[in-house]
């Protein structure tokens, strides 16, 4: 799964990655949780022949999608992931699977190990070679009782590849930046028609840097939650003893 990732780049460098023509400012984030704004990119209108001028555009959407059949929300589950082998057919995503495919930016993502005797390890994710990568992502736009519109979004996750099983089983799907187009064309791509792309990331892709525990709590937002960081075991806990036990007996109590 995918719970918290870090888009930490420039709106210039980000702009220029997804093909946008430009986007608004907006400061490095290095600790994005469900529930808060997360940059998309989606296709836009197709551009007059001749033109030089981006087809896409920016979406600031909650992350937590909501299918706009949900009558209450407060009974609904939080759908921040999708998993990708059902996401075709499952009520949840597949009207936006057919009409709003999107990309995600991000700098990384992070994991947790978990392991007997030991706090849930994590992991800050990130591109080998450094730069950004684009998950793949989806819109739906949820209308409220009151008549306000809300665009919320989900990341498709797949099962991990081999370098990133041994943190978690599952890893966010990322789309190759000579794929953008494919995943993003909505007018004439089915879903069966980009389904090759729900994969998981080439071995060699990311690399996986244990971190310490600062980034479990939302409220730490600055780059020191990716410098390296060791979970050490959790303390045992003192057991009491009883007036006059004797640590060579046995007792039941």
């Amino acid at each position: 799964m995918c719970g918290r990732f870090a888009l930490t780049a420039t709106p210039d460098q980000t702009a220029a990655f997804l093909g946008l023509a430009e986007l608004e400012e907006f400061p490095a984030r290095y600790n994005i949780a469900p529930t808060q704004p997360i940059l998309m990119a989606i296709a836009g209108v197709p551009r007059a022949p001749g033109s030089n001028l981006p087809d896409r555009q920016p979406m600031l959407v909650r992350w937590g999608l909501i299918p706009a059949w949900v009558k209450d929300t407060r009974e609904f589950p939080l759908l921040f992931n999708a998993r990708s082998e059902g996401a075709i057919e499952k009520a949840s995503f597949k009207t936006a699977m057919r009409h709003r495919r999107a990309l995600v930016p991000a700098s990384g993502f992070y994991e947790w190990r978990q392991s007997g005797g030991k706090k849930g390890q994590p992991y800050w994710i990130r591109p080998k070679h450094g730069g950004l990568v684009a998950f793949a992502g989806l819109i739906e736009t949820y209308a409220e009782p009151g008549g306000s519109e809300m665009d919320t979004g989900a990341i498709l996750t797949v099962n991990a590849n081999a370098a990133i099983a041994h943190i978690h089983d599952r890893m966010p799907v990322v789309i190759d930046i000579r794929d953008f187009a494919r995943w993003l064309d909505c007018r004439t791509l089915e879903p069966r028609d980009v389904a090759g792309l729900l994969r998981p990331a080439p071995l060699d892709f990311f690399e996986a840097i244990p971190v310490s525990d600062l980034v479990n709590k939302v409220a730490n937002t600055g780059p020191e939650i990716q410098e390296r960081g060791e979970i050490g075991p959790e303390p045992e806990k003192a057991t009491r003893k009883k007036p006059g036990a004797d640590d060579s007996q046995m007792t039941l109590f």
